[in-house]
């Protein structure tokens, strides 16, 4: 492996190239751009391709056995391997990504008003499950009215 392929080298680049996405995510949602490296879900799935990755490292390296997660104790001894606790990073930023897109699809779908959601991405970006829990409550200002049925 090259020497400056290092855990704080794969997290500081992963944390900085999540950043575009979120921004077009706030700024830019309807953009082409957005729609076809954002919300197609590619950025996501770099993102899971490079926690993939991560976790292969892990399980090929000398901390592959320590650690699980059945208990807290198993989970903190397997975020001792600086690969590991990297992974974990990615995943974080992985699932919350993709948590945003699915906010922003589902705004709009709803006719939720642009300055109303920034806000829950933001959150959902820094404190994921707190961004969730607030746009869980800012949809329900705007409930999808299913389909009417036409006529026979």
């Amino acid at each position: 492996m090259p020497a400056f392929l290092t855990p704080e080298f794969v997290f500081s680049v992963a944390n900085t190239a999540v950043l575009p996405a979120w921004l077009l995510l706030m700024a830019a949602p309807r953009w082409v751009v957005t729609r076809r490296l954002v919300r197609s879900g590619v950025w996501p799935l770099l993102l899971a391709a490079t926690y993939a990755a991560l976790l292969t490292v892990h399980y090929f390296s000398p901390h592959a056995t320590e650690g699980g997660f059945s208990s807290l104790a198993e989970v903190r001894a397997l975020f001792q391997d600086p690969w590991a606790l990297t992974a974990g990073w990615v995943h974080y930023l992985c699932f919350d990504l993709a948590v945003g897109i699915w906010e922003t699809q589902d705004a709009e779908r709803r006719g939720l008003a642009w300055y109303l959601r920034v806000p829950c991405l933001l959150l959902t970006f820094l404190v994921g499950p707190v961004g969730l829990l607030l746009y869980a409550g800012l949809r329900q200002l705007r409930p999808v009215t299913p389909p009417t049925e036409l006529p026979s």
